[in-house]
């Protein structure tokens, strides 16, 4: 099989991965509540177990993407980590009590750290012209997972049978269903997958020949006019030609020694023998040779870019909080009106990241990253004076929440693309696992924040919503002050600073 055909079939996988996470997001999340009521929770279990998942993603990102910049290897990394899903919804199905259904959202949690491994591999074979668009198409592929996911909860409620010990209801069968699906994917790894060597370095081998080989050709008519142009004024035998190693008269053009023992044997007798080249395998040999925390993330361009990271994440995972109570109180819709809303906002992001994954070809990802951000902050303002306390009759009332929700869903693509893309530019490519994975960490962090900043300020909309504008408008001060710091490195900048390459 050629390596066209198992890029494909890699990045189709990867693909499949990620669809898979945004299914069982989608799958479980409606059901979870009544879940843990049949088990006589309370009602902070719900908390814990939607943060629990998160909390041991945020811990094993890191690890994870350690793993795979030491080995170089991603595979066995992915197939590992799967086994955490799998194992993790198998418990999730088990529901023998409260406690377990929590620590099987903490086992399955662990699972999603092999994504900073698969960032990193994907930074390390594609190219940066191409990278924000690849970054794109699979978000995009979680998103149509989120999409997709509430259709299976159509027939997954229906299940109401016996399996051995075990009942299936439409409560268990979540996480039996996405205990299978876990376990194709296994498979689909196993055969479809390959680790495949980083792009970049062999292209520039590839390219730097190529140019030599050029100059070289280039070089060769011009040699041979001015050698046919200074015949004329050179004398039959020059003080060099003169001259042989030990004082001989030798001719200008020798005859060709046909005997490649003796010829190797006067070459190396005239010249000493050249100094082998420094592998790189013994530079390369740790990636963490000369690697400094400090130096990598408190860097100006990375800060910004992790702040990024945080607040988009910590306002999205707070509005999402805030939407379900907020359409039961103005406007009185249930599970199906909320259903139908997060599909129509599901086609609007995939949509949104399909459009920046053609924008991103054409402009720089910092004018992404601002257009993003310029849409956040007209989201923010509409919501605090629109959605803080609704005005108008009903028709009003739901025109603004519309507009609100829609203006917020549009700019999460831009900005979560382009601060994904930059981020991969701006660290070294040699430890890019643990650095994607310090970023999802991050990311983490803010969705267990988000849910619990917004959950206990239900009831003081302008406070919860005041906040939000307020880390948007830092956000966007800091990405004005250092917008010309937002791109990626200089070849001269690289070879001055090795480990940040």
């Amino acid at each position: 099989m050629d390596n066209r055909r198992k890029k494909k079939l890699t990045f189709f996988t990867i693909g499949l991965m990620f669809l898979l996470s945004g299914v069982e997001y989608a799958v479980i999340l409606p059901t979870i509540w009544k879940y843990l009521q049949t088990l006589n929770a309370a009602p902070y279990f719900l908390g814990l177990a939607l943060s629990a998942f998160s909390l041991s993603g945020l811990l094993s990102g890191p690890l994870f993407g350690h793993w795979s910049d030491r080995t170089g290897t991603t595979k066995r990394i992915i197939l590992f980590a799967n086994l955490f899903e799998i194992v993790g919804n198998f418990m999730y199905f088990m529901g023998f009590s409260k406690w377990l259904l929590l620590s099987s959202r903490l086992v399955a949690g662990i699972g999603t750290g092999a994504g900073s491994s698969i960032f990193g591999f994907l930074t390390r074979s594609t190219s940066p012209e191409d990278r924000a668009t690849v970054f794109a198409a699979v978000m995009a592929c979680r998103q149509a997972g989120l999409l997709i996911g509430p259709a299976f909860n159509i027939f997954l409620r229906l299940c109401d049978f016996h399996l051995g010990p075990f009942v299936v209801s439409k409560y268990t069968a979540p996480g039996l269903f996405m205990c299978l699906l876990w376990i194709l994917l296994q498979l689909a790894v196993i055969f479809m997958y390959w680790d495949l060597p980083p792009l970049e370095r062999g292209k520039a081998k590839v390219d730097s020949t190529t140019q030599s080989r050029e100059e070289e050709n280039e070089r060769e008519p011009e040699e041979e006019e001015e050698e046919e142009g200074n015949d004329e004024e050179k004398p039959l035998m020059g003080s060099q030609e003169l001259v042989g190693s030990y004082g001989s008269v030798v001719p200008s053009n020798p005859p060709v020694n046909h005997n490649p023992a003796v010829s190797n044997a006067a070459l190396n007798h005239v010249s000493p023998p050249l100094s082998p080249e420094p592998q790189e395998s013994h530079e390369s040999s740790s990636p963490f040779k000369n690697f400094s925390i400090s130096r990598e993330f408190l860097r100006e361009e990375v800060v910004v870019l992790l702040t990024a990271q945080f607040i988009t994440l910590f306002n999205q995972t707070a509005l999402e909080t805030m939407v379900t109570p907020m359409t039961q109180k103005y406007f009185g819709y249930g599970e199906l009106e909320n259903s139908v809303m997060y599909c129509l906002c599901g086609v609007e992001v995939i949509a949104g990241f399909l459009f920046v994954r053609w924008l991103s070809r054409r402009v720089a990802e910092r004018v992404v990253l601002a257009i993003g951000l310029t849409i956040c902050n007209i989201s923010g303002v509409w919501c605090i004076i629109f959605l803080a306390n609704p005005i108008g009759g009903y028709p009003w009332q739901l025109t603004e929440f519309i507009i609100g929700v829609f203006l917020q869903v549009l700019g999460l693509p831009f900005v979560a693309v382009a601060q994904v893309s930059l981020f991969s530019k701006v660290t070294a490519e040699k430890t890019q696992g643990f650095s994607q994975g310090v970023r999802r960490s991050v990311g983490g962090l803010a969705t267990i924040l988000g849910p619990l900043w917004a959950g206990g300020l239900t009831d003081n909309m302008y406070i919860m919503m005041g906040v939000m504008m307020a880390l948007l408008a830092l956000l966007t001060l800091m990405l004005a002050f250092s917008y010309d710091r937002l791109v990626a490195p200089t070849t001269q900048e690289q070879e001055e600073n090795p480990e940040n390459c």
